[in-house]
C-alpha cells in the first residue's frame, strides 16, 4: 500500500499521546475511588459492575481515530476489478459489391448504421478500431475509446474496386499488434535489420481481449488466400467473428457500365471463423445486424489496478467510532 499524502501519517503520533493521557486519567480515577469510594461510578445502569468493559469504548475511539488519520493520507492499493475491456477491430468490406441493395438500403449502408450503434454501446474500457478493405487493406481509425472519432470514420466508408479478404485481415492484425506501442523514431541507421520472426502458434482465443469483426459479402476476387490470413490470426490467438451481409439470391449491380450479379459467399466466411475459433453470423437485414452485434462483446477480465481507497478507510473509521459510541451509551449510560 502507498499513500498520496504520506506526511499526514505523522498525525498518528497523537495516538500514543492520547493513550498516555487516558492511562493518566485512569490512575487519577483509581486514586479517587480509593479515597472516596465508587459512588456508583463503576456500575452499569442495571447496577452491575462494569469492570474492564469501561475501557472498550475508549479503545474503539482510538482505533477509529487511527483509521481516520490513515484515510487522510489518501492510501492507494492494487485492487483486482472485473471490467469489460478489450480491443475490437471492425473490418469493413468496401468493395464495389457492397453497394448491392439486397440488404436495404444497401449492404454497406446497413453495415455502417448498425456498426455505429455497436460502437455507441461499448464501455470506455473497450477500444474500437476501423479497417477498410477492397483490393487492399487500410486502417482508417486506430483503436480508441473516442466514439465520435470511430463513428466519423465509419461514416466516410464508400464502396469501390475489388475484394481481398486477406488484406483486410492482415491490416487488422497489424493494427492489433501496434495498439498501445510507441512508434519508432529512428528510421535510418546502418544496422542490418533482423529478419521478422514467424510467430509461434498459440491456442485459439489466447489474445482474448482483441477480436476482429469482419463485415463482408464474402466474395473474394483478389489474392492472397483469405484462409492463410485466417490462419495467421489463429496463430496469434485472435478470433475472427464474420458477418455475412447479403442474401443467397443476391442482386444485380452496375459496375463501370457492366451488369454483374453479386451474392453472399457464406462458405468462405464460415471457414475464416472456423479456423480462428470464432463465429459466423448471417445478416440479411439491418435488424439481423442489430441482433448480431448484441452477441459480440469483449470479455469480462479481472485486471489489477492501483486505485485510491480513501473512502474505504474513512467509512471503516466512522463505523468503528459509531460502535464505540453504542458501547459507551449501552454500558456506561453516556455518550462520548
Amino acid at each position: 500500500m502507498t499513500f498520496i499524502w504520506p506526511i499526514m501519517l505523522w498525525l498518528l503520533i497523537i495516538l500514543p499521546l492520547f493513550s498516555l493521557l487516558y492511562m493518566g486519567l485512569q490512575q487519577r480515577r483509581r486514586r479517587m475511588v480509593a479515597k472516596y469510594g465508587t459512588l456508583g461510578l463503576v456500575q452499569a445502569p442495571g447496577g452491575q459492575t462494569v469492570g474492564y468493559r469501561r475501557h472498550v469504548p475508549s479503545l474503539l475511539y482510538l482505533t477509529g481515530l487511527g483509521i481516520l488519520i490513515v484515510s487522510l493520507a489518501r492510501p492507494e492499493a492494487v485492487v483486482s476489478l472485473p471490467r469489460i475491456q478489450g480491443t475490437v477491430i471492425l473490418v469493413f468490406d468496401v468493395s464495389g459489391s457492397m453497394a448491392a441493395n439486397d440488404v436495404k438500403p444497401t449492404r454497406i449502408e446497413a453495415a455502417k448504421i448498425t456498426a455505429q450503434k455497436f460502437v455507441d454501446s461499448q464501455p470506455d474500457g473497450v477500444l474500437v478500431g476501423v479497417v477498410a478493405f477492397s483490393d487492399s487493406g487500410l486502417s482508417v481509425q486506430v483503436p480508441t475509446n473516442d466514439k465520435t472519432a470511430v463513428m466519423a470514420a465509419i461514416t466516410q466508408l464508400t464502396p469501390a474496386r475489388g475484394t481481398s479478404l486477406a488484406n483486410g485481415i492482415y491490416a487488422a492484425l497489424t493494427t492489433i499488434d501496434t495498439t498501445g506501442k510507441t512508434p519508432d523514431t529512428h528510421y535510418y541507421n546502418n544496422v542490418t535489420p533482423e529478419p521478422t520472426a514467424t510467430p509461434t502458434p498459440v491456442p485459439p482465443g489466447v489474445y482474448s481481449p482483441a477480436i476482429i469483426v469482419l463485415v463482408s459479402d464474402g466474395e473474394n476476387t483478389q489474392n492472397p488466400d483469405p484462409l492463410l490470413a485466417a490462419q495467421a490470426a489463429a496463430d496469434r490467438g485472435v478470433r475472427i467473428y464474420s458477418i455475412g451481409i447479403g442474401t443467397a439470391a443476391g442482386a444485380d449491380l452496375s459496375i463501370d457500365g457492366f451488369m454483374v450479379h453479386t451474392q453472399l459467399d457464406q462458405g468462405m466466411l464460415q471457414q475464416i471463423s472456423q479456423i480462428t475459433s470464432g463465429t459466423y453470423y448471417n445478416a440479411q437485414s439491418e435488424q439481423d445486424l442489430d441482433k448480431i452485434y448484441n452477441n459480440i462483446r469483449p470479455q469480462l477480465v479481472v485486471k489489477p489496478e492501483k486505485m485510491e481507497v480513501t473512502s474505504l478507510f474513512a467509512g471503516a473509521s466512522i463505523l468503528v467510532l459509531l460502535i464505540g459510541g453504542a458501547f459507551s451509551f449501552g454500558w456506561l449510560n453516556r455518550l462520548p
